[in-house]
C-alpha cells in the first residue's frame, strides 16, 4: 500500500515508518521539523530510514493548505496515519494559538485531503488527556469526553469530533487511538523520562509533581506502533447496533472508531523513578512539587474493545521498557 503518515520524523510517527516499511509498504512522511524539542533529534530519527527506497520524505507544515492540498493530489495516499501535532500539555497553556493552527486547521487540512483523495482509512492520534476532570477509572471510551482541562486536550476532542463529520458527511472511514503515556528509544526530550534521565546522569535533580503520587499507564512504543498498524488494517466500520437513544461515544451509524491504546497497568511516579534509578544505577536528587495546573491524577486505559476488535493488548511492562530506553539513551548520548 501507499501509506502516508504525517510527523514521520516525530517519535511515533519514525518507528511506525520504520515497522511499515518493514513489511513493504510505500511510505510518503511529511514533518514541518520544527524547534518544539532539538530538530537534530528528528534528523537521526530520520536517517535510519530517510534513504530507503520505499520512503519520499517531505518538510511540509500542515498548516500550509496548499502544501498539503498538492501532497495529496500529487501521491494519492491510499491511507494515512495522522500523528502529527504540537504536543504537550503544560506548553500549550502557555502557548495556546500554537495548537490551534496545529492540531486543528492541520488536521482539517488532512481531512480535506483524505475526502478528495477517497482516502480508504485514516488513522489518527488522539489522547488520553481527553478524559480531563474524569475520576472514574479505568478510562473508557464509553464515559463522557467532554470536560478536557488543557487546550492540548480540548483539540484532540475536537478531532475526534471533526473526523467523526467526516465520516458522516463523505463516508471516510476514521478510526482515533487515545494515546496514554508513550514512552521509549528515541522518545522526545519534553517528557519526563528523557528529562529524568538526563537529569540523573548529570547529577541535577529532578522535579517530581504532586510529591510523585500520581499515576500514569505508560505504554511503551512498540506496543503502540503495532497497535496503530492491525488497527490501520482494519478501517472502520459503521456500527449497525448504534442507538441514539443510547449512544456509544466510542462507534456511530458513520465508519468512525475511538479506541484506548494503553498499557492497562497504571504505575506510581515514584516507582516510575524507582525503576529508573535502578536502570541507570545512580539515584535521583528528587524536587517534590504539587500537582501543574492541567495535570490528572492518574490515567489508566480500559483496552477491552481493542483486544475485542483487534486480538492485541500492549504487554512490555514498565521496567522492560525503562530498562531498555537507558540502553538506547547509553547508546545515543555516549554516557
Amino acid at each position: 500500500m501507499k501509506i502516508l503518515v504525517t510527523g514521520s520524523a516525530g517519535f511515533i510517527g519514525a518507528e511506525l515508518t520504520l515497522q511499515l516499511l518493514h513489511r513493504g509498504e510505500q511510505v510518503i512522511g511529511i514533518d514541518n521539523h520544527n524547534n518544539y524539542y532539538d530538530p537534530t533529534l528528528k534528523e537521526a530519527r530520520l536517517k535510519r530510514f530517510i534513504h530507503h527506497p520505499g520512503y519520499l520524505h517531505l518538510r511540509a507544515d500542515l498548516a500550509d493548505k496548499k502544501a498539503i492540498e498538492q501532497i495529496f493530489e500529487s501521491h494519492r495516499p491510499q491511507r494515512v496515519v495522522h500523528l502529527a501535532a504540537q504536543a504537550g500539555v503544560r506548553y500549550s497553556i502557555e502557548n495556546p494559538l500554537l495548537y490551534i493552527d496545529s492540531n486543528l486547521v492541520g488536521f482539517a487540512h488532512v481531512l480535506e485531503g483524505c475526502r478528495k483523495s477517497k482516502v480508504e482509512h485514516l488513522v489518527y492520534a488522539s489522547s488520553s488527556s481527553v478524559y480531563g476532570s474524569n475520576t472514574t477509572t479505568p478510562y473508557s471510551t464509553l464515559q463522557n469526553a467532554d470536560h478536557p482541562l488543557s487546550l492540548y486536550a480540548a483539540t484532540k476532542k475536537a478531532n475526534e469530533v471533526m473526523a467523526h463529520t467526516y465520516s458522516h458527511l463523505y463516508g471516510i472511514p476514521t478510526t482515533g487511538l487515545r494515546f496514554f503515556t508513550v514512552y521509549g528509544p528515541w522518545g522526545r526530550p519534553d517528557m519526563a523520562l528523557f528529562k529524568f534521565t538526563k537529569n540523573i546522569f548529570e547529577g541535577k535533580s529532578i522535579q517530581v509533581f504532586n510529591h510523585g503520587k500520581h499515576r500514569r499507564d505508560f505504554t511503551y512504543i512498540d506496543d503502540i506502533v503495532e497497535g496503530v498498524i492491525r488497527v490501520l488494517d482494519k478501517p472502520a466500520q459503521a456500527d449497525p447496533n448504534w442507538n441514539s437513544d443510547n449512544p456509544n461515544p466510542s462507534t456511530s451509524k458513520a465508519p468512525w472508531r475511538l479506541y484506548n491504546i494503553g498499557n492497562n497497568r497504571p504505575v506510581q511516579l515514584l516507582d516510575f523513578i524507582s525503576a529508573l534509578e535502578m536502570a541507570i544505577g545512580k539515584p535521583a536528587i528528587k524536587e517534590l512539587a504539587p500537582l501543574q495546573a492541567g495535570d490528572v491524577l492518574e490515567t489508566y486505559a480500559d483496552v477491552t474493545d481493542l483486544v475485542r476488535d483487534f486480538d492485541y493488548q500492549p504487554q512490555t511492562t514498565v521496567n522492560e521498557g525503562i530498562l531498555k530506553f537507558v540502553a538506547w539513551y547509553r547508546s545515543f548520548f555516549h554516557q
